[in-house]
Order: structure tokens, then sequence, then C-alpha cells
């Protein structure tokens, strides 16, 4: 006859047993259904933190369209569609006109870059290192670049990447924003699902975590993204209006910087000086005036859109844009610093939250 004991410890090596089992099917299970939906992964984050965002002007459209969030969410979706798309066109033309001019040059046997012209004696002794390297590398390019080696390759390297996660990021926004017109028609159910997720992971303080989370989305995809797209925009016109060779890659470079918080001022700088060297004073003061207002534009524009409350230091998105840059590419530039900064704003809520207790 088996002692008691003995008993309890083989029940009790079976459940165990029995729980291993459960967990390593249910691990292997989730496992699996992630690397299906992994290639979806992000494209359906960004589709919620649109969805997120753009949730107000759907809710003053359904109420204009007489209660049609079908018709409200279509329009909304074509109508940010078409924002993207004609800019899109705009800078992909300036693009390949500007390719097809140098390989023209090379063609013909003429200097990639442009001399300095005699407009550029008049300028400051300062910017005499700047007017030898420039005419060093329209006079021989190859002994410029030799020059600055690393510093090229660094660079170089940079734009490339940054090229390459264009295209691909360009397309899962799209795939985003038209998901997210799906999400809008099911937005109040989605909202009282997450409420359940984070009640159920954090307990009764999940409740409050779950408004921080949406407020920080919005506040921001406004303050951040929307800053950075309104700067860069500004600036764009500038570039086309007055002619900038290249103007859709310095509009490319405008965004990336302005989003990881560096500013517009790297690009538009030189632009302005170059522009100096071959434009009439008159309309080269004039575009020197119009990017001015596009550096000031994150002062003005980030206290507005900006909401108070969940704010976080510029560090946590600095650091979120370049991190997701480097794990995501183009779209975890944007990405990056909605869910750094979700992150953040959500461990400081909980610490918060402990130190009340």
């Amino acid at each position: 006859m088996q002692s008691p004991d003995s008993t309890s410890s083989k029940y009790n090596f079976e459940k165990i047993v029995d729980i291993i089992i459960r967990l390593g099917a249910l691990f292997f299970l989730l496992n699996w259904c992630y690397d299906i939906i992994k290639p979806f992964v992000l494209i359906l984050i960004w589709a919620i933190v649109i969805t997120i965002a753009i949730y107000p002007a759907f809710k003053l459209l359904v109420k204009l369209f007489g209660g049609r969030k079908t018709l409200a969410a279509v329009v909304l979706i074509l109508l940010f569609l078409s924002f993207l798309i004609v800019p899109l066109i705009l800078i992909s033309e300036s693009l390949y006109e500007g390719i097809k001019h140098l390989q023209e040059l090379y063609a013909s046997g003429q200097p990639l870059i442009p001399p300095p012209t005699d407009a550029t004696t008049k300028w400051p002794a300062f910017a005499k290192p700047i007017i030898d390297f420039w005419s060093l590398a329209s006079s021989n390019l190859q002994a410029a670049v030799m020059k600055y080696p690393e510093q090229i390759k660094t660079g170089g390297t940079w734009l490339l990447a940054s090229m390459a996660g264009f295209g691909k990021g360009i397309f899962q926004f799209f795939a985003s924003l038209i998901i997210s017109g799906v999400l809008l028609l099911y937005y109040d159910n989605i909202s009282f699902f997450s409420k359940k997720i984070s009640i159920k992971l954090a307990g009764k303080k999940g409740e409050d975590f779950a408004p921080i989370a949406i407020a920080t989305i919005k506040n921001v995809f406004k303050g951040v993204l929307g800053v950075a797209v309104a700067q860069s925009a500004f600036a764009s016109i500038g570039f086309f209006v007055a002619g900038v060779p290249f103007a859709g890659l310095w509009t490319i470079l405008c965004l990336i910087l302005a989003i990881v918080q560096i500013g517009i001022w790297p690009i538009c700088i030189p632009v302005i000086i170059y522009m100096f060297s071959v434009l009439h004073t008159t309309a080269a003061v004039t575009l020197a005036i119009w990017l001015g207002i596009a550096l000031l534009l994150d002062n003005i524009l980030r206290p507005i859109l900006l909401g108070r409350g969940s704010q976080a230091p510029i560090l946590v998105i600095f650091l979120g844009t370049v991190g997701g840059f480097i794990y995501d590419g183009f779209i975890g530039l944007f990405l990056g610093a909605v869910i750094l900064t979700i992150g953040y704003n959500l461990f400081i809520a909980w610490v918060n939250k402990e130190t009340e207790n």
C-alpha cells in the first residue's frame, strides 16, 4: 500500500508535467501565430497608431455625413492618400530629373558640381574653407572625396540606407493607412478591448494606462510627426519654387532630420549658401527668409500641437526615432518615437502610482 506522501508526490509530478506540456503547446502555438503575422506586425501597429490619431477628424466627418461611418472613413482615407500621393509624385519626379541631369553632365564631360561663381569672392573670410572645398569638388571630385574619405563614407552609407528604406516605408505606410480606415469603423470595440487587455496585464491600474497610451499617441503624432511634416513641406515649397537642384532629395532629408529632432538646419543652411551664389540677390534673400520661417516653425507649432500631461524628454523621442530607424527602417523612424514615448509615459505613470500607494 502506497503512503499518502508518495501518492501526493506522484500527483504533484504529474501535475507539473501536465502544466509543462500545456505551456509548451501554448508557446508553440503563439510562436507559430507570430511567425505567420510577423510580416504584418509593423503595418498593423502603425495602422492602430494612425487610427487613434485621426479618430477626432473621423468623428467630425461622421457628424457632417449624418452618421454614415463607412462614407466618412472612405472620404477621410482618400483625403489623406491624396495629400501623400501628390507630394510623392513631385519628389519622385525631382529625384528622377536630378539623376538624369547628372548622367547628362557626366556623359558630356562637364563637372557634376558647378564651380563657385564670382559672388563667392565677396563672402566673409570664415567661408574660405567652404569655397576651397567647393572649388576642389567642382574641378576634381575624386580628390575632394579622398580628402574626407571617412566622413563621406559614413554620410553616404547613411544616405543610401535611408533611401533604400524609403520606398518600403512608403508602401507600408499606405497599407497602414488603408487598414486604419477599416479600424475606424470598429474604434469603440477596439478601445473597449484594449482596456480589457490593460486590466488583464496590470490589474485595476491598467484601466488608467490605456487612456495614457491613447493620449501619448495623439500628442506625439501631432507634436513630433505633424511638426516634422509641416516643416519639411514648408521648406520643400521653397526648394521647388526657387529651383533648388535635387529638391526632392533635400525634402526627404529634411523630413528625416526633423523627426529625429536634429532639425532641418543642416539642409537649409547649405542650400541657402549655394543659392546665394547662383541666384539673384533678391531671390536668394527671399529663399533665405522662407527657409528661416521653416526653421522657426518647430518652436511655433510644437507648443500648440504637443498636448500637456503626456510629454516626453527630447532624448526619449531622439532615441525612439533613431532606434526605430535602425531596427525597422523608414517606418520605424515614425513608429519608434511613438512606441518609446508610450513606454516612457506608462513607466512614469506606473512609478507615480506605486509612489502614491
